[in-house]
Formats: structure tokens, sequence, C-alpha cells
């Protein structure tokens, strides 16, 4: 059955994805170091991890697998979660594939170069209206998708 990992303790869209999997009758698994609130509903449970780092990318991307959907704006956990068969989605909408998963890391890999010598000092764009609407068609999309498989 399709499930629904998302990587939650900074997921910008989780209320979204809660709406989407109710109208599709899915499961939702957030994955998180910290208790937060959720809808009460038999199919979102939330998962608490140890604190540190990567503790919840490690439970991510050691339980999702084929035909799931992981929902994390972190690359190298996208990664990890296509190798395993996972469909993969930032929370702006972008699709993480095996064709372009290389070259997102390695420009990933080279801004942090570039950040830590100082050449570049900004962080990531804000989070816009325009992003989330593009998420939502992208996870309708990608739902279909799969349960045509």
């Amino acid at each position: 059955m399709l499930n629904i990992y998302i990587d939650a303790d900074a997921c910008p869209v989780k209320q979204e994805v809660f709406r989407v999997a109710d109208r599709f009758k899915l499961g939702v698994t957030l994955v998180s170091n910290t208790h937060m609130r959720f809808p009460e509903n038999s199919r979102i449970k939330l998962v608490i991890v140890d604190s540190g780092p990567d503790e919840a990318d490690n439970w991510i991307a050691e339980n999702a697998g084929e035909s799931d959907i992981v929902i994390t704006a972190d690359i190298p956990l996208a990664g990890r979660s296509l190798a395993k068969g996972a469909c993969v989605i930032s929370p702006s909408g972008r699709l993480f594939t095996e064709d372009n998963i290389g070259t997102i890391l390695a420009t990933r890999n080279l801004m942090a170069d570039l950040r830590d010598l100082g050449e570049i000092t900004g962080g990531p764009a804000p989070f816009t209206k325009k992003d989330r609407s593009n998420f939502l068609q992208q996870l309708d999309t990608l739902i279909h998708s799969i349960l045509r498989k």
C-alpha cells in the first residue's frame, strides 16, 4: 500500500499532505525528533526518532520503499530514498529522479563549498504560495501515476 513519508521537522506542506492523503485514503508517516500536532486520523502516525543529525533521514531511508512517496528538501535523503525505489518530491514541488539526483547532489555540494569559503552568504529563497501550489499539483500527479501502475 502506498504510504507518504514526511521529513517533518521543517516541512511547510504537512497540512496539504494530510488533505491529499485523506482524499486518496493513503497512509502518512511523519518522522521527527520532536513531538508535533497532527490531525486525529488512523492513517496518520508520528514516529519520533532520537535527536541528532540525520536520525529522521536514516529512519525514512530504512523504511520507505517501492512506490512510497518521500517528501523532503534533504537532497542526500532524496538520493537514498530513490535507491530504495521510493518517489521523492520536495516541499516546493521539485521531483527528484534517478536522472536528476546526481546533478542536484553535485550542485548542493558545490554550493556548500562556496558557502564555506564565504563566497555565498544568503540562504534559500523564502517559501511562496507558488511553491505550495506547485507542490500540490506535483503530488497529485505523482499519486495518480503510482496508482495507475
